[in-house]
């Protein structure tokens, strides 16, 4: 298959997974938010089933009909990224090739979490080289943040997955800012047409300064017109734009991805799409539970300060 280099590059919303009371998927609300974030103007396209979409809580045929919605609610107009997460490999082969079957674009591989304990190169590389023989469509490779143990990928895994045919991109979340400056000019020098993508929330600014091209973030579904200008104004060199909205931006995904419990970011992120006037609840699946009232007042007191409780519905 022949690729333009470019085709993937841009800002993408990593989308969340709503769910009803019941902890089914709102597909009402699911399909509304496909279309909310691709209405920001110059959003290249999303990522469904990410970590953010709780991908490591949905059943193998969740994740094809959200896929399915996506392409459906985005049409020819926009990039669909469907993630592929399962311990054994057979499973991340069969998730791929719903993925592929539902209309994605391509599929971004995320490291199965017992990783974090224990892997070894080999294992790495098998299990992405079978996903990619199993479809015709391209792969993005996964580097998660540093402090998730062996799940962060080493310069040799790394270039050892550059060997694939067919990968056409990192989403590069390390959340360290010379971690990703690392990656990227490890790719640069091995394979320069694959699309690096700064996607750590916390440190978009520094990473689109160093080189970017483009991003995969959740932040984007609260903030993607925000996001979008900041990489527009690096890339255009208007520093003085840039760095207002860096200031705007930086203490919200401070607010949602570094406090304290961090495994709560994806439950912050729905308290403000409806505080935002998204969506009616924020519902959760189990185990992660109703949070507290504290939560939302600091939700909302973020959002104020970011100036984003102004676009309220």
């Amino acid at each position: 298959m022949s690729i333009d280099p470019t085709f993937f590059h841009g800002i993408y919303a990593a989308t969340l997974t709503p769910f009803a009371a019941d902890g089914e998927i709102d597909e009402t609300l699911l399909r509304a938010h496909f279309r909310q974030v691709m209405a920001v103007e110059g959003m290249r396209g999303v990522l469904c089933n990410g970590h953010a979409g709780e991908n490591f809580l949905l059943s193998r045929p969740e994740m094809q009909r959200v896929t399915t919605l996506a392409r459906t609610e985005l049409g020819p107009n926009g990039v669909v990224a469907s993630g592929v997460v399962a311990e054994a490999t057979r499973d991340a082969v069969a998730i791929a090739r719903d993925a592929e079957a539902a209309g994605a674009d391509a599929v971004v591989v995320f490291p199965p979490f017992s990783w974090a304990l224990s892997n070894d190169i080999e294992m790495i590389v098998h299990h992405h080289r079978a996903v990619q023989e199993a479809v015709a469509i391209p792969l993005f490779l996964y580097m998660t943040s540093v402090k998730a143990g062996r799940m962060n990928y080493p310069p040799e895994v790394i270039e050892a997955l550059l060997e694939i045919p067919n990968v056409v991109g990192i989403k590069e979340g390390s959340w360290e800012v010379n971690a990703y400056e690392r990656t990227r000019v490890l790719v640069g020098a091995k394979a320069p047409q694959v699309a690096v993508m700064a996607s750590g929330d916390c440190g978009m600014y520094p990473s689109f300064l160093l080189g970017t091209a483009g991003s995969m973030v959740s932040l984007a579904t609260i903030a993607g017109r925000e996001i979008v200008g900041l990489y527009r104004a690096v890339a255009a060199g208007d520093h003085a734009t840039a760095q207002a909205l860096h200031q705007r931006l930086q203490p919200l995904a401070i607010a949602v991805y570094e406090k304290t419990p961090t495994a709560y970011a994806t439950a912050r992120l729905k308290i403000a799409m409806q505080l935002l006037g998204y969506w009616p609840q924020a519902a959760t699946r189990q185990p992660i539970g109703p949070l507290p009232a504290s939560e939302v007042d600091a939700m909302r007191r973020a959002l104020e300060a970011a100036g984003l409780m102004e676009q309220a519905l």
